[in-house]
């Protein structure tokens, strides 16, 4: 049995991830971290997340919290999620990250960091989203430049980073299909007289309302016709269950970064 513990578990993914594991016979829920002051911080996690295990108590500390566990899962915020990798390189602890809005400099500090551990990092862990990342870096192939590409996610209203993860990392995968760096393409907003579209330009596009889970759309536009593809997440429980499915999976393997197409054996 996985041993796992669970940071930021009031927040949306936390929420979903612990109650998840409460029915999953091949994970042991043992600790679970909120921020310092937080109402949860000091109770029972079975008092307030349905589904949860009873018996664990929410703290404030990763030390506490992790501290008999195998595995930490994380979709928390870009510091917490770096103090934790930093934590878990001190104690041997494997990781699974689902944490997005990293600064450049953030990334590149949290990549280092997580070479000297096993860890799956992934901005989405639906198994439709990974194989819709496989889809459309296939069909940005066979297209190629003569297609124009562009894609457009929605979100809830409280979602602080734009775009999201799995927009970019959509981007990222029309643009290997295509041979590019996406830094070298990337069209993240258009307002005003801006002229014509350039030639392999990859458009990101967000809206944000209401309390949409996740909608990812990635465009094909030709000339007569066009090619969409499209993703809709109607439960945060597919994120949570490919989390534990990487909980699972990351324990025993050589340190380094690992993304959901290794979970999934893509």
């Amino acid at each position: 049995m996985i041993k796992v513990a669970v940071a930021g578990v009031c927040g949306r993914m936390g929420m979903s991830v612990a109650s998840l594991a409460g029915a999953d016979g091949d994970i042991d829920l043992v600790g679970a971290t909120e921020v310092a002051g937080h109402v949860s911080v000091g109770r029972d996690l079975g008092d307030f997340v349905a589904g949860a295990k009873s018996g664990v108590s929410v703290s404030d500390s990763i030390e506490e919290a992790a501290g008999a566990s195998d595995v930490i899962i994380d979709f928390t915020v870009p510091e917490a999620t770096l103090a934790h990798a930093e934590y878990s390189v001190r104690n041997g602890k494997s990781m699974v990250i689902g944490t997005t809005g990293f600064t450049a400099e953030q990334r590149e500090k949290l990549l280092g960091l997580l070479e000297q551990i096993p860890c799956v990092f992934a901005p989405n862990m639906s198994v439709g989203v990974n194989i819709l990342f496989e889809i459309s870096r296939q069909v940005a192939f066979h297209l190629g430049e003569s297609y124009d590409a562009e894609i457009f996610e929605t979100h809830h209203r409280g979602k602080v980073d734009s775009p999201s993860g799995t927009a970019i990392a959509l981007a990222e995968a029309v643009a290997s299909g295509l041979g590019r760096e996406l830094g070298d393409v990337a069209k993240y907003e258009r307002y005003g007289r801006i002229g014509a579209r350039e030639k392999g330009e990859i458009g990101i596009q967000t809206l944000r309302g209401g309390d949409v889970v996740g909608d990812h759309t990635v465009m094909f536009l030709g000339d007569g016709e066009r090619v969409e593809l499209t993703h809709k997440a109607t439960t945060r429980e597919n994120f949570s269950a490919g989390a534990l499915r990487a909980a699972k999976w990351v324990p025993g393997n050589p340190p380094g970064v690992y993304t959901m197409r290794d979970v999934l054996g893509f």
